[in-house]
């Protein structure tokens, strides 16, 4: 292996910690907000943090990280727990939360996407597969644990800022662009659009309920 690549798992692995911490927390905040006691935070902080590349990793055929690799479950409990004695600070914050949501949405949706081109090379619906299933897999759990409709369906630009986001990395790395400018681009993308979506209350149609 050479040290190129060394380098480059090492900084794709790096972001995928991230990733979990970032939807640990979001999964904490929801715990709190439904009153679980500390052993029900830590679960869904864990739950929503590896959730999702979890099941990446079984559709792909690869036995998941989050089993082989206790640092997984180490940073949702971390995160968990400081959630849980920081939140009499932070529960004024609740844009905290979205925002932790969105960062955790672009990591985790091209983390998903460059662990399908390591696989399989530019295979677009691998792609993008991994990449929405990574990103969204983890909020779906944590919103039906705590009897929400999770918030990819009936939220603006959440799932769609995925999309863009993989699609923008797919194309990067189609006309020749390196992997670490596809991720982080991919990822800025995916992020910001998540955020001018909250800010400017983008909504995608809907269908109009006559029987309202």
């Amino acid at each position: 292996m050479t040290d190129l690549s060394v380098t480059s798992e090492f900084f794709i692995y790096v972001l995928d910690l991230f990733g979990t911490m970032a939807f640990a927390v979001t999964g904490a905040f929801k715990a709190i907000e439904k009153k679980f006691d500390i052993v029900g935070i830590l679960l869904l902080a864990t739950i929503t943090g590896v959730a999702g590349g979890t099941i990446r990793d079984v559709v792909m055929g690869k036995f998941p990280n989050s089993i082989t690799d206790p640092t997984y479950v180490v940073i949702t409990v971390i995160s968990g727990i400081t959630i849980f004695f920081l939140y009499s600070h932070l529960k004024k914050h609740w844009n905290l939360f979205l925002k932790f949501d969105a960062i955790g949405l672009g990591v985790f949706a091209i983390i998903g996407a460059t662990f399908a081109f390591n696989l399989f090379g530019l295979n677009f619906l691998a792609i993008l597969l991994a990449g929405m299933l990574t990103a969204v897999g983890g909020g779906i759990l944590r919103d039906i644990f705590v009897n929400q409709v999770p918030i990819v369906f009936v939220k603006e630009f959440y799932a769609s800022a995925s999309f863009i986001g993989i699609i923008t990395f797919y194309l990067i790395l189609h006309f020749g662009g390196e992997i670490y400018f596809a991720t982080i681009i991919g990822i800025v993308i995916t992020t910001l659009l998540r955020l001018i979506a909250m800010k400017y209350n983008w909504n995608l149609p809907k269908t109009k309920n006559n029987f309202d």
